[in-house]
């Protein structure tokens, strides 16, 4: 009796200190929880920056501007006898233009250059994501959800006629569809316009046309029309401007970005679920999102989009640089090159087929990876929205489960005898799974329409892209993750490429061939986080000749024939003679892919020689204690970077 009482008050005095630890510790987290403060993208990056002496001080190598193409300037002005609209025109088009900002911003440019063509009086385009929405905005409407329409229609009168809306006698017959409506090809030609179109627009007036691809006109015209090429410059980079909103809070965001006095790079990954369909690179993903890539792979083989086998090999097209860089090997690229770990990238595009979870390689790399969420507030994003009605939030409904009489009911169904046992039962699926717009797939084999949630979302995905434009456009480099895919269609980073091209070509705009990458990453696959001096050298070798006229070749080869405002070359460019001598480099086919660049106007010449010639001295100075910077910047550098320079080309990490 007395050791069972003293085993009780062992015990008891081993709950009283048990439950004295836990008042302590309780006590402990409600007075330090006030002191918890929420990570933030903007105060990380003033962490890290807060100790550099020097801000101004960069490295020209990994940021300076490439000499080469210095020559280059935006024109695109008219070169040749160019007379203003017809005032007595032939009749108006309408269009309807479906798809996302690539799409609707190529397509765009297509209709005022047919407009133009056909001597015709172009009504405001509708854009369909934003028209489609239910309940957007008041305060817009379809085109000026994201686009200016004064400046539109201002900064275009001198070669088109542009109204707001058909007249109104012609709106009844439209709304019955009175009048012949038009589905070009991206890729129709002039005749088309001019045999098919123009006699049924001269005969009734009004003529529709409804634009799914991208466009709606051949990217290459013959040299005659080469002010028609110079129109379409006009238009994508200056006539359309987005509205006031989004331009204020674009510049915002560049702002934000240059206040930590260091350059940044934006990079977009360009992993969107149709292209990935369409090459077949289910593969590359794992789990539920192969499925959805196969899903839309089936679809778009059923409407004949492609004639291809469903099932491919993944790993083939990546090698045959058919499938888009995964974000962990842009960011080993970008470490091969020198880019320290502190290096602030922009992650652009509105959505990233994969999410978070294929971007973390690249932010175990560069922890300073922000995207738009990490610049502006809630507030900001809401305001650029504008008012609207709320939407009951999207609720995946689980089906009803079957009760024991309908499976039996079923198993007797199944057919004639013998048959084979059931299936064990499957892997329950929890709630959190299920969670998500591809929720479905684990309940049907159809993909839902869209819900009105969807549509809305779809629409605000125009206004994200554009401020990705914006911060794109400007950045100090640009990094493409997939572009010049080979689908026809355009896309975000083709459309970024052309304008950065345009506006200043010599900024350090990549230009990777994925096909090359591809056979550098398959030598090292097993090692890659510790690669070989060999290697690091052959990636920056690659990778500076994709920032000069090689690349600029390329991509006139590969991206001009889908889409010529991804390379306004030589047709909205001039050259300042003074500086250097290029040689003309022409395809095979004659077509000139190079160096045919007109010569600027004198009031160009002197401005831009200094400019570039002052480029050039900052440029050799900057090149001075380059190492010893980064090294200051990047407190690995010296691990990851000149530890390989300075060992043997056959040292092995793993000796």
């Amino acid at each position: 009796m007395v050791f069972k009482s003293k085993i009780k008050w062992v015990a008891l005095f081993v709950l009283t200190l048990s439950m004295g630890s836990m008042v302590a510790h309780l006590s402990m987290t409600k007075f330090s929880s006030m002191n918890l403060v929420q990570y933030s993208a903007k105060d990380a990056l003033s962490h890290d920056f807060s100790n550099i002496l020097s801000p101004g001080v960069i490295n020209k190598r990994l940021w300076g501007a490439v000499r080469s193409l210095g020559s280059l300037q935006p024109y695109a002005n008219p070169r040749n006898s160019y007379p203003a609209p017809n005032e007595n025109s032939n009749g108006f088009i309408y269009a309807k233009v479906f798809g996302g900002f690539e799409k609707i911003r190529s397509s765009i440019c297509d209709l005022i250059t047919i407009a133009r063509l056909l001597n015709a009086t172009l009504v405001i385009p509708e854009i369909q994501e934003s028209t489609r929405s239910k309940q957007i905005s008041y305060k817009f409407k379809s085109f000026s959800y994201l686009y200016d329409e004064e400046q539109f229609i201002a900064s275009l009168k001198n070669d088109v006629h542009i109204v707001k809306s058909l007249p109104e006698h012609f709106k009844a017959a439209r709304r019955s569809n009175d009048f012949p409506i038009f589905k070009p090809k991206k890729s129709a030609s002039l005749n088309f316009y001019i045999k098919e179109i123009l006699p049924k627009l001269k005969k009734a007036k009004v003529v529709g046309l409804i634009i799914t691809d991208g466009a709606c006109l051949q990217s290459i015209l013959p040299p005659s029309m080469s002010e028609f090429q110079r129109l379409r410059c006009r238009v994508a980079f200056h006539a359309l401007q987005f509205r006031p909103e989004i331009q204020i809070l674009g510049r915002q965001m560049v702002e934000r970005l240059r206040a930590w006095g260091q350059p940044f790079l934006a990079y977009h990954p360009g992993l969107v679920r149709d292209s990935l369909a369409y090459h077949g690179c289910a593969e590359l993903f794992q789990d539920v999102h192969t499925e959805l890539i196969q899903y839309r792979r089936a679809q778009m083989i059923r409407q004949g989009i492609i004639s291809g086998k469903l099932n491919v090999d993944s790993h083939l097209r990546r090698e045959n640089g058919s499938c888009p860089l995964m974000p962990e090997e842009v960011g080993l690229l970008l470490r091969a090159m020198g880019y320290p770990s502190k290096t602030i990238i922009y992650l652009a595009g509105s959505q990233t087929f994969g999410g978070q979870r294929v971007l973390i390689p690249l932010r175990a790399m560069f922890a300073n990876l922000v995207d738009r969420t990490s610049l502006c507030s809630k507030t900001e994003l809401s305001d650029l929205v504008g008012p609207e009605t709320p939407l009951p939030p999207d609720t995946f409904k689980v089906s009803r489960t079957k009760s024991d009489a309908e499976l039996k009911e079923e198993w007797n169904k199944a057919g004639p005898r013998p048959r084979p046992l059931p299936p064990p039962p499957e892997r329950r699926i929890y709630p959190h799974e299920k969670e998500g717009w591809y929720g479905w797939i684990t309940e049907t084999d159809k993909e839902p329409s869209p819900s009105p949630m969807d549509l809305r979302r779809q629409a605000h995905r125009l206004l994200w892209d554009a401020l990705d434009y914006i911060v794109s456009v400007e950045a100090d480099a640009f990094f493409p993750g997939f572009n010049n895919d080979g689908s026809g269609w355009p896309d975000f980073s083709g459309l970024v490429m052309g304008q950065r091209l345009y506006e200043r070509a010599p900024s350090r705009t990549y230009r990777p061939d994925r096909k090359t990458i591809a056979a550098l990453f398959n030598s090292i696959r097993d090692n890659m986080y510790h690669p070989l001096r060999d290697w690091t050298l052959s990636v920056k070798e690659h990778l500076n000749r994709s920032l000069s006229e090689e690349g600029l070749i390329r991509q006139s080869l590969l991206s001009k024939p889908n889409s010529f405002l991804s390379h306004p070359l030589p047709e909205c460019s001039c050259r300042i003679s003074s500086l250097e001598n290029t040689k003309t480099k022409k395809g095979k086919d004659g077509r000139v892919l190079y160096g045919d660049e007109h010569e600027c106007p004198k009031w160009m010449q002197s401005a831009g020689a200094v400019g570039v010639r002052n480029d050039d001295t900052e440029s050799a100075e900057g090149d001075t204690d380059v190492v010893e910077q980064q090294e200051r910047d990047d407190p690995d550098f010296p691990s990851s970077l000149m530890s390989l320079i300075d060992r043997d080309e056959e040292w092995d990490p793993n000796d």
